[in-house]
């Protein structure tokens, strides 16, 4: 690794040479100039990591230079020494971009922290997060030996998106795989606590059963609805925990975050069962046997989320609630962009519901198209490109505007997403759905162990369109694939986000509630 080359730069560089012999043996690479124009030349044809430019040298001064140096090289960072404190020669420095700044007579010590802090910084947090991990690592392990309960199993994840965003920018590729590792065995496990429980869950016979997706509007949303003071919900389509947590920062200026709660999504994890669930109030056969006009079919044409104002106005009423609402969904940029230039007409509603359609149709494009595939190539470019979308986005506005009115806003989705690594094969005939995750039929063949069979829908309140339908869901990472041209499919649809099954990622929701700062 090539040593970091530093350029120190002032009039009187004879008396600072114990400084420079100093961080020498530290194992940087000095040079050195005793006036601005040497110093611009040098700069001019070398790579420095770093300068140090003395404020107050004779010809150019050191606020020249540094405005020199910004237009030869812009990304250059540049420590300003004065011997000065007066404001105006601080604002002057500061406003041309310096790196940070030290006032005369400097210590060997200050100047070794101002090169770790503007340097080495990225490498020492680094480091410190693998420690930390490899410490908290055999903790994570033994809790996950544990009988957890539903709360422990959301700390987990949340823990571990936690480490997998501090440790993203690790050039120690052994912590990561080490991390992805107990991902993996959390979601194996999570898996057969899902397949345990979920019956008892959905048919709310267990004594420790999460708030599900039918649930949330009921238990979370409506508690916080005020007259006079609007709430906005927000649901982004397919917003996994590490992609809330990868835009907050974008946010943390302009609202408090007041509570970062969770949920659990219904099976199968689609936007289909889950987010009509979410509208409803009811599991999905209960969905379509009292409101046969609202349910469409999986084998029907057509949108399948048609009609979710209708569900939660009929949600609203079953409950007696008696709000002035707004529903809008966004598919597009532009429909984006035309209700973000409107919010001051939702002002007066107590509820204000907007869905926004991008973070799903990124991770089906990224499967479809090849471009996108690379430009989301894992977890942690899948949250990148979902953070520059949002910095740029109309919902972005949208959010600027609640903040402005000193709004309240509630953030959630209908379920997530996951990358899937494993393949296993299944069977059915033309009438077999085609998600990836779960399957639906009346003759399908399959391993048992390879899934989590449903032989009663009813059991899990699943509409049976035929009278042997039977459903299987995919864990942990897997996705189905026919035998026909199996290895083509299986290598096609590997690394692909999916949804539709049980994971740690799929399954626990986001639920935030933010105020305006």
């Amino acid at each position: 690794m090539n040593k970091v080359k530093i350029l120190w730069v002032d009039d009187e560089i004879e008396l600072l040479r114990p400084h420079i012999i100093f961080l020498t043996g530290k194992g940087y690479d000095m040079e050195t100039a005793n006036n601005g124009t040497d110093a611009l030349d040098l700069i001019a044809d070398n790579p420095y990591d770093l300068v140090f430019l003395d404020e107050n040298m004779p010809g150019l001064t050191g606020i020249e230079v540094l405005a020199k140096i910004k237009k030869i090289r812009p990304m250059l960072p540049v420590i300003m020494i004065t011997k000065s404190e007066e404001e105006s020669i601080m604002d002057d420095a500061i406003g041309s971009n310096i790196a940070d700044y030290l006032i005369k007579p400097v210590n060997p010590n200050q100047i070794l922290l101002a090169i770790k802090k503007n340097i080495d910084s990225s490498k020492i947090i680094s480091d410190k997060n693998t420690m930390n991990y490899q410490q908290e690592f055999r903790q994570i392990g033994m809790s996950l030996m544990d009988n957890l309960s539903i709360e422990e199993w959301t700390d987990i994840y949340k823990k571990l998106t936690d480490w997998e965003l501090k440790l993203e920018k690790s050039m120690d590729d052994g912590v990561l795989e080490i991390l992805q590792a107990q991902k993996d065995e959390a979601n194996n496990l999570f898996s057969q606590f899902v397949q345990r429980n979920y019956i008892s869950w959905v048919r709310g016979e267990a004594s420790d059963k999460p708030i599900q997706s039918h649930l949330v509007v009921r238990e979370k949303l409506l508690p916080q609805i005020k007259s006079g003071q609007p709430v906005f919900l927000f649901l982004i389509d397919n917003l996994r925990f590490d992609q809330w947590r990868t835009i907050y920062p974008e946010l943390s200026s302009i609202f408090r975050l007041e509570k970062e709660d969770s949920y659990f999504s219904i099976l199968p994890t689609t936007t289909q069962y889950a987010r009509n669930a979410f509208f409803s109030g009811l599991v999905p056969s209960m969905i379509a046997k009292k409101y046969p006009q609202y349910w469409i079919e999986e084998s029907e044409e057509g949108t399948k989320n048609q009609f979710e104002e209708e569900l939660f106005r009929e949600q609203l009423k079953r409950f007696g609630h008696d709000i002035r609402f707004s529903y809008n969904k966004i598919l597009s940029h532009g429909a984006g962009k035309k209700l973000s230039e409107n919010m001051h007409n939702l002002m007066q509603n107590d509820l204000n519901i907007i869905v926004y359609n991008f973070v799903d149709m990124l991770s089906h494009a990224r499967t479809e198209m090849e471009v996108i595939r690379e430009l989301a190539s894992d977890d942690k470019a899948y949250r990148s490109i979902t953070r520059s979308w949002f910095i740029n986005s109309p919902l972005m506005a949208m959010m600027r505007f609640v903040a402005e009115k000193g709004g309240k806003m509630v953030i959630t989705t209908d379920h997530g997403s996951i990358r899937v690594k494993k393949p296993v094969k299944v069977l059915g005939d033309r009438n077999t759905n085609t998600n990836l995750r779960y399957k639906f039929g009346k003759s399908l063949d399959f391993r048992e162990k390879d899934v989590f069979l449903v032989r009663n829908p009813e059991d899990i309140f699943l509409p049976r369109p035929n009278i042997s339908t039977s459903y299987i869901f995919c864990r942990e990472a897997d996705y189905f694939v026919y035998p026909n041209n199996y290895n083509h499919f299986a290598t096609y649809y590997r690394d692909t986000f999916q949804h539709g099954g049980i994971s740690l990622e799929e399954m626990i929701i986001p639920f935030i509630t933010l105020t305006a700062k």
